[in-house]
């Protein structure tokens, strides 16, 4: 197997390179005047913390466990006020997607589209996202071995698209319950990809509560930390203002008020990570 690629370049930003990226923002948009809230301040955050960053959130939610649950709002409509936050707060930004119809909208806003972990193997929509142009995340699924994402980035490359990434979000365990294996970290990137880590979805109860998922937010920071000394090329981690009232994926994202340290912690382990051994 080959080593991982060159580095993949996001904005002014590359993954994989001297520096850790991270992938921050709130679960789903909630509302114009939420995100345009969230996104300056966790550009602070990340400024404070001295670190890199792409601005994620979903405009819809289309996996929830209940049908009475939020999903959030049009592909378009929530496309284009990300692409301004973004713009405003000076960070790339990213998305998922869910059809290939959604692909092309969102290509026009997005710097990253986001597959679905549930949609990772679903051949037309990969295309779709790759023919795009834009940079490319899939999430693999919990239900996949670390080694099957070959096929994933086959798939990706027979279709044109170079700059692409996995991310590892933990795999299914009996019921109600992920586990992640720091292993598929090597594993991966030996397969030829870079790796990006998401630990708050890791950290997720898949419908634990009946109707949504719960989960254990307290414990991300330390499967991050976990990661980035696996050698993970960046970090995923949703964050909230008060995730104890946040319309989806509450418990596993972590407070925006405890985000710096967090992140600064990681900035220095992956630091020291990468420096040659003596």
């Amino acid at each position: 197997m080959s080593a991982a690629p060159d580095t993949v370049a996001i904005g002014p930003h590359r993954l994989g390179g001297e520096r850790p990226l991270f992938i921050l923002g709130p679960c789903v948009i909630e509302s114009a005047e939420f995100l345009q809230s969230v996104g300056p301040r966790v550009r602070a955050i990340a400024d404070a913390a001295g670190v890199d960053f792409v601005f994620k959130a979903s405009y819809d939610k289309a996996n929830r466990s209940s049908v009475n649950s939020f999903r959030g709002m049009d592909c378009e409509e929530g496309c284009r006020l990300l692409a301004e936050v973004g713009a405003a707060i000076g960070a790339p930004v990213t998305t998922d997607v869910h059809t290939a119809e959604e692909a092309s909208i969102a290509a026009e806003f997005i710097d990253v589209l986001q597959i679905p972990a549930f949609l990772c193997r679903q051949t037309d929509l990969l295309e779709a996202a790759a023919r795009t142009g834009r940079v490319v995340n899939v999430k693999k699924g919990q239900f996949l071995a670390p080694w099957d994402v070959k096929n994933i980035a086959d798939k990706l490359e027979a279709f044109g698209c170079e700059n692409y990434f996995i991310t590892e979000r933990g795999s299914t365990f009996g019921y109600n319950n992920l586990v992640a294996d720091m292993r598929a970290i090597p594993w991966m990137q030996e397969a030829g990809v870079r790796v990006v880590f998401d630990a708050t979805h890791s950290v997720q109860r898949p419908g634990g509560e009946g109707t949504s998922s719960g989960g254990d937010g307290r414990l991300a920071p330390i499967l991050a930390r976990s990661a980035v000394a696996a050698g993970c090329d960046g970090v995923f981690l949703e964050t909230h203002p008060d995730p104890a009232n946040a319309p989806s994926d509450g418990p596993n994202q972590i407070p925006l008020d405890r985000l710096e340290p967090v992140l600064a912690q990681l900035r220095e382990l992956y630091a020291l990570v990468r420096r040659p051994a003596l």
